[in-house]
């Protein structure tokens, strides 16, 4: 896919994505549980940073060419998480769930809003970084393939319990 094509496709996504978070209005719905199990929108916002957080890392590395190896040792992913701040994503040894809640115990004490604008920083360094790259790069990277795991294709994940939510949430509201 060309790199033009493939930002129009991410900054379409991602209009989506922040449609249906002004759904939820930047208000203190954002910080209610409930909405993806235990988590609440802030929780789910946090947990995306950190995803895009290290797939702008791995595009970095390749830019610089850099190589990135997962951590295969628990050592080599205390290191990475003192490092980088997240946990090591790409690694064998994680399970699904306790990288995860690791983030949102991170940003338990963080405002809401500092949430947002890390998650809004952290998208546009990778839209940046990809309007940066060669296709050649790109190309023998699978970056867009990475980056669309790690970004749109996360969020609709997301999407889905957020709109199920707002959904439930107006039902019992009206009641």
């Amino acid at each position: 896919m060309p790199k033009k094509q493939f930002i129009e496709k991410l900054m379409h996504e991602r209009d989506k994505f922040e449609l249906t978070l002004n759904r939820v209005g930047y208000t203190r719905r954002m910080t209610l549980k409930g909405v993806a199990g235990k988590w609440s929108i802030k929780d789910i916002l946090a947990h995306i940073l950190a995803y895009e957080l290290y797939i702008a890392d791995r595009i970095n590395e390749i830019q610089h060419e850099q190589i990135y190896t997962p951590c295969k040792t628990q050592t080599a992913l205390d290191a990475f998480l003192e490092e980088f701040g997240y946990p090591d994503f790409g690694s064998p040894l994680l399970d699904d769930d306790s990288p995860n809640e690791w983030v949102v115990e991170k940003y338990k004490n963080v405002s809401l809003e500092d949430v947002v604008a890390q998650e809004i920083q952290a998208f546009s360094s990778i839209v940046t970084m990809i309007e940066n790259t060669t296709q050649k790069l790109i190309d023998e990277h699978t970056l867009f393939e990475r980056v669309a795991n790690n970004t749109f294709k996360h969020y609709r994940e997301h999407l889905r319990d957020i709109r199920h939510w707002l959904k439930t949430h107006a039902v019992n509201s009206k009641n």
